[in-house]
């Protein structure tokens, strides 16, 4: 059972940055496409941001595109989220996920298309 930890989230002004934060209890963490979702109260939730295994291919939704940068560490078994310049409207429970595939260059934007998921962790954005 592949366990995902999410953290680093919090209360943030306008404008202001936060870094989340994946960890992972994959041992093979090499195999797996990572992403993040986030959902904001009463709507559904959305793709934010993926990376490939190998970590050399991303993809963001457009609204947050160039103030976001998803990354990850092989070596700590992690993924990470660093958002800047954030907005009100970015205010929402952020979830990390995980799944295995077999293309090292594959992004997955899809919820479907991931098996495991994070317990998620709140950011909120006062204007």
């Amino acid at each position: 059972q592949v366990q995902l930890v999410e953290s680093g989230g919090g209360l943030v002004q306008t404008g202001g940055s936060l870094r989340l934060s994946c960890a992972t209890s994959q041992r093979t963490f090499s195999s797996y496409a990572m992403g993040w979702f986030r959902q904001a109260p009463g709507k559904e939730r959305e793709f934010v941001a993926a990376i490939s295994r190998n970590g050399r291919q991303t993809y963001y939704v457009d609204s947050m595109k160039g103030r976001i940068t998803i990354s990850r560490d092989h070596a700590k078994s992690t993924v990470s989220l660093q958002m800047n310049n954030l907005r009100p409207e970015d205010t929402a429970v952020y979830y990390c996920a995980a799944t295995v595939v077999a293309g090292a260059s594959s992004v997955l934007t899809l919820e479907k298309q991931y098996d495991y998921w994070g317990q998620g962790t709140q950011v909120t954005v006062s204007s």
